[in-house]
């Protein structure tokens, strides 16, 4: 069971960190339309379809990465607090009360949605126009993505109820606090309140010549 929530993270992480390109080619593109358009005086009525599209391919796209990394923001200040079998019991119920129905919904609606665009063959509203419907399959993709997800955090909470702790997950890049980094360089609280000290006490006992010429 836990090499197949392994998999999930996995695919989940694959997914986010291709889809992660798009902000790359949104920076080029907005850079390159920005050019064109200031220094060559040539602007591109589809530029801004495509970036809309862009940034919405990386927000819906992400959406199973940063669930399988439990980087959703968190509103109950209180749920750090809880011991890990009580954590997967309120995580289980809100998963099953509103996760499940919400991106069923989304997956379900988002289907139709984006079928019913690809029959008309619908394209945005410019000038130059820009091929919408691959981009409205996004949406049941992103949805289908957020339910494999959700299924593995539920089996994970299901686990966690029966042995009282968290399986392991996929680790992947995460931004490190202050706690972490003095972990991961083996400083302590004390060594850096002794070097701060040593700093004062080497300038009051041996002063800069550029304090007493500003004097």
């Amino acid at each position: 069971m836990q090499k197949a929530l392994l998999m999930v993270d996995k695919a989940s992480t694959l997914a986010g960190q291709v889809c992660a390109w798009a902000i790359v080619a949104l920076t080029a593109l907005i850079t390159w339309e920005v050019f064109s358009r200031y220094v060559l005086n040539v602007p591109h009525a589809w530029v801004q379809d495509a970036q809309i599209m862009l940034y919405g391919l990386l927000f819906m796209m992400a959406g199973a990465y940063t669930l399988s990394k439990q980087g959703h923001v968190r509103g109950d200040v209180l749920y750090g607090f809880f011991k890990p079998r009580t954590q997967a019991v309120w995580d289980l119920i809100l998963y099953l009360v509103f996760f499940l129905p919400g991106i069923f919904a989304l997956s379900y609606a988002g289907w139709i949605y984006a079928n019913e665009s690809l029959v008309i063959n619908e394209k945005t509203f410019s000038p130059d126009p820009l091929p919408l419907w691959p981009f409205k399959f996004v949406i049941p993709a992103a949805g289908y993505g957020l339910m494999l997800q959700g299924l593995a955090e539920i089996i994970r909470c299901v686990i966690c109820i029966r042995d009282g702790e968290w399986p392991s997950r996929e680790q992947d890049v995460e931004e490190v606090d202050v706690d972490k980094l003095k972990a991961m360089v083996h400083v302590r609280d004390e060594d850096i309140a002794a070097l701060d000290k040593y700093v004062v006490t080497r300038q009051i006992t041996h002063p800069s010549p550029h304090d007493g010429a500003a004097k």
